[in-house]
């Protein structure tokens, strides 16, 4: 390892895992164990920050010596957090609110090492384009977004339920900020590139 520690993924997710291969940086991907759901700050920022660090953490004390990165994901429309609707249908019913709004996308990244730890926010707005009822159907079933924040993967199909994107790290909206973790790994003594 070039900073001399092991650098832990906390997340088994495929799309997380793709953006941190980019980095062609060896590490580990672990599950975190914590009810991310049960986590909440006064803000959908904070909200993000808070479920990123404790998934980090949650991986730090059973990987003690590691460098963690925990990332998460949650989308704001009206003041509201929307969670991952868990169900095709409940993933319809969140694209039926969303279509035709601009919403938020915070996504939070936190980095632990020993006792230290960072946490930094992207926020995206995310124009949905008007959707009909098929149209909604049609790419809940291609997609099968259930387990998603805000019921969509702009990193496949999802793309086309959008207007309009504004924000400043497209791997963000993916679920891995690669700007900030570039930046924290850089602090943490890995080389990169």
């Amino acid at each position: 390892m070039p900073s001399g520690r092991p650098l832990v993924l906390a997340s088994t997710s495929a799309a997380r895992r793709a953006l941190l291969d980019r980095l062609r940086l060896p590490y580990e991907a672990v599950a975190p164990v914590c009810d991310e759901d049960a986590i909440a700050g006064p803000s959908a920022a904070e909200t993000a920050q808070l479920r990123a660090l404790a998934k980090a953490e949650s991986v730090a004390r059973v990987r003690p010596g590691a460098v963690v990165i925990g990332s998460d994901q949650v989308v704001e429309l009206d003041g509201e957090l929307l969670g991952k609707p868990g169900s095709p249908e409940r993933a319809a019913a969140q694209l039926a609110r969303l279509a035709g709004r601009e919403h938020r996308l915070v996504t939070a990244v936190a980095l632990v090492q020993d006792d230290a730890s960072e946490v930094r926010t992207s926020v995206h707005r995310m124009a949905m384009r008007p959707l009909a009822g098929d149209e909604i159907g049609r790419y809940v079933a291609a997609d099968e977004p259930s387990h998603c924040a805000g019921s969509y993967k702009v990193e496949s199909l999802g793309i086309a339920l959008f207007d309009r994107i504004e924000g400043d790290d497209w791997t963000a909206i993916v679920g891995l900020p690669l700007l900030a973790v570039s930046s924290m790994l850089r602090g943490a003594g890995f080389a990169l590139p």
